[in-house]
């Protein structure tokens, strides 16, 4: 299964799809992000950009994974669940591959706010709570983009209006009385500003709530059975 996910990730890298993501991140960064905190909260602002970026890069997230598990052809695909003889762990790479990727986007998008924080002088336990808030937001988007890929939605226009219309509807769901079956997106943008300690306190609760959302969601991507064909 890592061979696989290292195949994968090696053809999406090959193709330069990778560049997509990295250009729109490259873009925020140096149009919004390198301008920094500043002013008398400027260690608040300095935490508060976590959330700030772990919510941009939410749709971003998705959009990569999708790119990713549609970088391989239906016939590569076919042959790799033969040589690996089972359809289960070739869709386990896929979604080892594309959060692997993600992991590194986020990274890419995390430097500039994380140097930003330790020159302001934020807390140091909310600029960690802060920095291990994405690889928690970047599992639950990287099942958007797998459920809005091509094995799951041929048609590619029909794909992009899900992957967009599904990250749209899970902000929306999260400001009714419903929030529980969404991302706890605006959550954690509340928390983040407010205040660092109170991103400390309240990040216990979003972990748990995006720790049970990605399982229950990735439990219906790898069970769902039109994936096997």
């Amino acid at each position: 299964m890592i061979a696989l996910a290292r195949f994968q990730v090696a053809g999406y890298v090959r193709s330069l799809r990778v560049l997509h993501p990295l250009i729109v991140i490259a873009l925020v960064v140096c149009l919004v992000l390198l301008n920094g905190p500043s002013g008398p909260d400027a260690d608040k602002l300095g935490v508060a950009t976590f959330g700030d970026v772990a919510a941009f890069m939410f749709p971003v997230w998705a959009w990569a994974a999708r790119a990713l598990l549609d970088t391989q052809p239906d016939e590569q695909q076919a042959l790799s669940a033969t040589a690996v003889g089972r359809t289960s762990a070739t869709m386990w790479a896929g979604i080892l591959a594309a959060y692997g990727v993600n992991l590194c986007l986020g990274v890419v998008a995390l430097l500039v706010p994380l140097f930003q924080a330790i020159a302001v002088g934020s807390p140091g336990q909310a600029v960690l709570t802060g920095l291990a808030l994405s690889p928690l937001v970047a599992a639950p988007a990287t099942l958007l983009g797998a459920w809005t890929s091509r094995a799951v939605i041929p048609a590619p226009g029909a794909s992009l209006l899900a992957l967009l219309g599904g990250a749209a509807g899970l902000v929306l769901l999260g400001l009714g009385r419903l929030s529980w079956l969404s991302i706890p997106m605006i959550d954690w943008l509340r928390i983040a500003h407010d205040s660092p300690r109170e991103l400390v306190s309240g990040f216990p609760a979003i972990a748990l709530h995006l720790t049970i959302w990605t399982t229950v969601v990735g439990t219906l991507y790898m069970t769902t059975p039109r994936l096997r064909h």
